[in-house]
């Protein structure tokens, strides 16, 4: 009865759902495209290759019947957006070297989530967009690509999808798993819907054993605690060397990183600087970064006094013109990535407007602040920093990454910040300070290295019996 209900508020909101495809398209066009998978209708060949005969679940096995396989079977993971997609990354080459044979089939939810996997994996790859959840529409989506098994990245819980995909007997587990107390609570207000859909995952992979046991009280069965994927995430040689490029065309100066700004963090962030004068350091010396993307300190004189860069990146794309407005109204030196000019010694914020260029920017920072932790967003993913050795500065909201920020912190790699004149602060703090950068670099580093294994326990839980 749950998910009738359920399935009839889905209906009904569908007309709602075209005119916030409509108010989104007019500051990021992209949401007019593909309206039709939207609504489970696709013009693709469908993939060959039926479900799997049986499936083996963390060391359990379950017969799921099936037809005999076919060449080139489907493994279909969703990746919501941006960050889920990146974290997809070293899952997608373990299930490539494991299922040489297979393709790949990649759905997401949002414009920026697809361009992303276009970047990232080319027609490596196959992707669509998941359809709303109603019932018919999940039904269609299933039998016209015919997916051995699915794997949900991260908390994307959508009881019709789960109950078709038990329907057409197409095991599906929810992997690098978290849920934040907060998120916890809501889906606590929907118990018999939530429990059905929990129950009706072949498995799941947490991310900590606080997240496994809040899925657990909301009614989740085996459960693994796998950790966090994102930590396997490599930076790729070509995006250091990028970062290398970029800071030694932007001189000596100290440069610090507002990276994945959300909507409202930019206008305090600006302010504060802008109140600290753009902020001249007396500095030790600038860490650049050498061939292996390790720290090295330039012979600058003690008492030189340098006015750092501010690079802002925001998260979503369809904000840049508008942070770039944000700098210039406050009387900014204001450039842009996407203008590929030499960036001048007059200029103080540079608008990171590009897409797939965090870890170069990551590596040509001397600080970087983390984005979505300053307000209440929860904050961006911090991971991919320490793995760079950028010293990190988050806010009060981190429970996205709650636990990694809470450890990043005790280890030395990251350091909390009250608000955005603190930050100001901090960053001036670190930037005059290049013994306290290198060592919040060295524990940033092997903070990233000691998390590392994730997708080797995600694969060993998914494993289909008999490979």
């Amino acid at each position: 009865m749950a998910r009738f209900i359920y399935s009839l508020a889905v209906l009904a909101l569908l007309p709602w759902a075209v005119l916030h495809l409509l108010w989104r398209a007019r500051r990021q066009p992209e949401y007019l495209r593909h309206w039709r998978e939207r609504f489970g209708y696709f013009d693709a060949v469908p993939c060959p290759g039926l479900v799997c005969r049986e499936f083996r679940f963390a060391g359990r096995q379950s017969g799921i019947p099936g037809a005999q396989s076919e060449p080139a079977p489907t493994i279909w993971l969703h990746a919501v957006s941006v960050g889920e997609t990146r974290a997809a990354q070293p899952l997608v080459a373990a299930l490539r070297e494991r299922f040489p044979g297979h393709r790949i089939l990649f759905t997401h939810m949002t414009p920026t989530g697809r361009a992303t996997s276009e970047a990232l994996f080319g027609d490596s790859v196959e992707r669509t967009y998941l359809p709303y959840d109603t019932p018919w529409a999940m039904r269609r989506f299933l039998r016209h690509f015919r997916p051995e098994f699915g794997l949900i990245m991260e908390t994307e819980l959508w009881p019709n999808l789960i109950a078709a995909c038990r329907t057409e007997e197409v095991p599906l587990c929810l992997v690098n798993a978290r849920l934040s107390e907060r998120s916890a609570r809501r889906y606590a207000k929907f118990p018999a819907l939530t429990r059905g859909a929990l129950q009706g995952l072949t498995g799941v992979g947490a991310q900590t054993a606080g997240d496994a046991a809040r899925l657990e009280a909301l009614g989740a069965l085996r459960i693994t605690i796998t950790g966090n994927i994102k930590f396997d995430v490599a930076a790729p040689a070509g995006q250091i060397e990028l970062g290398r490029a970029f800071r030694s065309g932007w001189g000596d100066r100290p440069v610090w990183l507002a990276a994945s700004t959300r909507e409202g963090e930019e206008a305090l962030i600006l302010d504060a600087w802008r109140k600290s004068g753009g902020a001249k350091v007396m500095r030790s010396g600038s860490p650049l970064r050498d061939g292996a993307g390790a720290l090295r300190v330039p012979d600058i004189p003690l008492d030189a006094q340098v006015t750092p860069l501010l690079v802002l990146v925001p998260r979503h794309p369809q904000r840049f013109d508008e942070v770039a407005r944000l700098a210039t109204e406050r009387g900014f030196s204001m450039q842009r990535r996407s203008e590929k000019s030499v960036i001048h010694a007059r200029t103080g914020v540079l608008i990171g407007d590009s897409m797939g260029e965090m870890f170069a920017w990551y590596a040509s920072a001397d600080v970087a602040f983390i984005g979505g932790s300053l307000l209440d967003f929860g904050s961006q993913n911090l991971i991919e920093a320490a793995a760079c050795g950028t010293p990190i500065l988050i806010g009060p909201s981190t429970r996205n990454f709650a636990e990694a920020a809470r450890e990043a912190i005790a280890c030395g790699a990251a350091r909390s910040v009250r608000d955005a004149d603190d930050l100001v602060r901090q960053v001036n703090a670190l930037l005059a300070n290049a013994e306290m950068r290198q060592a919040m670099s060295a524990a940033g580093r092997a903070f990233a290295e000691r998390h590392r294994g994730a997708t080797a326990r995600t694969l060993e839980m998914i494993t289909p019996a008999g490979r």
